[in-house]
């Protein structure tokens, strides 16, 4: 999806003008990967653009580093600012917004030890990354023929710059197949995760989405779709699944950032009901849980201005 730039990008304390926010071409991270990042939105509410669930998001940022043995320069409540400052200067109503800690330039080679640590926050227009009707006609999704990563060999459980090339070849795959997206099987050939969202599936009445043992980020969407599933009603388990389970599925869908609440409608090929009950109930509410509409997660929402 292109880009739309927005006046300011916020580099290293300082609020930079979009096409002065540039990096050296030895800049570590670009050779090596070797960095962490966020993606949050910011909705439209009757008091103003509020960015869903920052705290959480940039806590999880700090995790990231953490697992890579990265030390951000800043605090989470300085980094937390930084958002809430760069979406205000765009002056939109919503947007996406990218948090970035990476490797600068100075230091080349695969010791980052030496390496200085530069971080950034980017906002731009970002519509359904899903398209606009993947909630209504859903989206079609194949079994990758990439794996998803094993904990030993690239950490999972971080939101690192070098783990989505896994991600990126199993999208393009599915993309170039005739699918909308991809889903990506554990080593063990258990259900991990889509290539930016969680999964769920409804078998017997029960919500079920992969543990984190399979490969699954710890989505921050996916937190938020359990918690308002349990409040409708809905039995929703964190559990293994294998890709039969997908195929007899009563209804899948997916979350994330950027897809928010996406039905599927079919997994290779095999058909799935859609968009399933549980599903529409769940998205009704977490779209209006996102623009501030619903008391009960009012908390969620954290002001810009």
């Amino acid at each position: 999806m292109p880009i739309t730039p927005t006046p300011k990008i916020w580099m290293n304390g300082s609020l930079v003008d979009w096409d002065q926010a540039q990096v050296h071409i030895l800049t570590h991270t670009l050779h090596y990967g070797m960095g962490v990042f966020e993606g949050i939105r910011a909705y439209e509410t009757a008091n103003g653009p509020a960015i869903f669930r920052l705290t959480e998001h940039i806590e999880r940022l700090f995790r990231s580093a953490h697992i890579l043995g990265m030390e951000i320069p800043y605090s989470v409540q300085e980094i937390i600012t930084a958002c809430k400052e760069t979406v205000a200067s765009t002056g939109l109503p919503s947007c996406y917004v990218r948090p970035l800690a990476y490797y600068g330039y100075g230091e080349m080679g695969l010791n980052t030890l030496p390496c200085k640590v530069d971080v950034a926050v980017a906002c731009w227009p970002w519509g359904a990354y899903l398209g606009e009707d993947a909630l209504q006609k859903g989206v079609r999704m194949k079994i990758s023929s990439w794996t998803r990563h094993d904990h030993n060999t690239m950490p999972p459980a971080a939101k690192t710059v070098g783990n989505y090339v896994n991600s990126s070849l199993a999208k393009v795959e599915a993309l170039k197949a005739g699918y909308d997206e991809a889903i990506m099987l554990a080593p063990n050939g258990l259900i991990a995760e889509c290539t930016g969202e969680n999964i769920f599936a409804v078998r017997n009445g029960i919500i079920i989405t992969p543990p984190l043992s399979a490969g699954a980020l710890e989505g921050i969407t996916q937190h938020s779709v359990m918690t308002i599933a349990r409040d409708l009603g809905y039995d929703i388990r964190v559990d293994n699944l294998a890709r039969s389970d997908l195929y007899v599925a009563e209804e899948i869908f997916v979350c994330g950032t950027a897809a928010e609440v996406s039905a599927v409608n079919s997994v290779d090929d095999r058909s799935v009901p859609c968009p399933g009950p549980m599903t529409t109930a769940i998205a009704q509410v977490y779209g209006r849980a996102v623009r501030g509409e619903d008391p009960r997660y009012e908390h969620w929402c954290e002001l810009a201005g």
